[in-house]
């Protein structure tokens, strides 16, 4: 075994991924710490010092997994995401501007790459994307009729929630996410246009027990189906390693016969 491969084990042992996870997770305190000002003033050289070493680790990791892998390294999604990730933090600058300070702390992102059941869960929501976007442009459609018709139908005596096709479509956004839906907006309007129920009343019929369970149930289906492709890869690995052993034994059965 040459020195890619071994390096290549040993980065896929437990206990270095479960080392990386923990700097993961310490890394993401260190930065929480660093919002504040008390604990800055107090322990700022020792915090900074610690996200540095934790820095160095991550791209320490990522070097190692460079020389293991070679270039198929970018081939796997997860190892770019974490390359990007880490990339943030050596960007020129990255210690002087706010954003890009504050764009460190996607480093707790790579907790998704590190556990597997956070993978699935992603790998399900990005698998359900297409089927999403059928959802979210039926959505769109609905909320633009939605829009002209409340500030046609509203706009003249309530300006500020449907003045305008932007301020409608947000009035109806905190009408469907059912933020202060009724004490806040609906009933005022009831009060100058009885019958508003009328529009506003199917509206979230259709956009919030509709359309909103759609998407759920496509994230849903498309989270068992990655759990589905990950039990049967699991399993054909499994009897891949199975046949292989009985074909090793059979080998040696023979090669004793006389």
């Amino acid at each position: 075994m040459d020195f890619r491969a071994r390096l290549a084990a040993w980065l896929d042992q437990d206990w270095v991924r479960n080392t990386i996870l923990a700097v993961i997770l310490f890394n993401a305190v260190i930065l929480g710490l660093e919002t504040s000002r008390p604990v800055m003033d107090r322990f700022g050289a020792l915090i900074l010092l610690l996200d540095r070493i934790c820095l160095a680790i991550f791209v320490a990791e990522l070097g190692a997994k460079l020389v293991a892998h070679g270039r198929a390294f970018f081939r796997s999604g997860w190892n770019i995401f974490d390359f990007a990730i880490v990339g943030v933090s050596l960007v020129p600058g990255a210690q002087t501007f706010s954003v890009l300070r504050a764009l460190r702390i996607l480093r707790l992102l790579r907790v998704v790459s590190a556990l597997p059941r956070l993978r699935r869960v992603v790998e399900g929501f990005i698998t359900a994307l297409p089927g999403m976007g059928s959802v979210f442009l039926l959505m769109g459609m609905v909320f633009y009729i939605g829009s002209v018709m409340a500030t046609k139908l509203f706009g003249e005596s309530f300006p500020d929630w449907f003045g305008d096709l932007g301020n409608s479509a947000y009035s109806l956004f905190q009408i469907m996410t059912l933020e202060s839906w009724s004490m806040g907006i609906v009933r005022p309007v009831m009060e100058t246009y009885p019958y508003a129920w009328a529009f506003f009343v199917p509206f979230i019929m259709v956009t919030t027990f509709a359309v909103v369970n759609l998407l759920v149930g496509l994230i849903v289906n498309s989270m068992q189906d990655a759990h589905a492709a990950e039990d049967k890869a699991s399993t054909e690995a499994y009897r891949d390693e199975v046949l292989a052993r009985l074909e090793a034994i059979e080998r040696r059965l023979a090669d004793r016969q006389p």
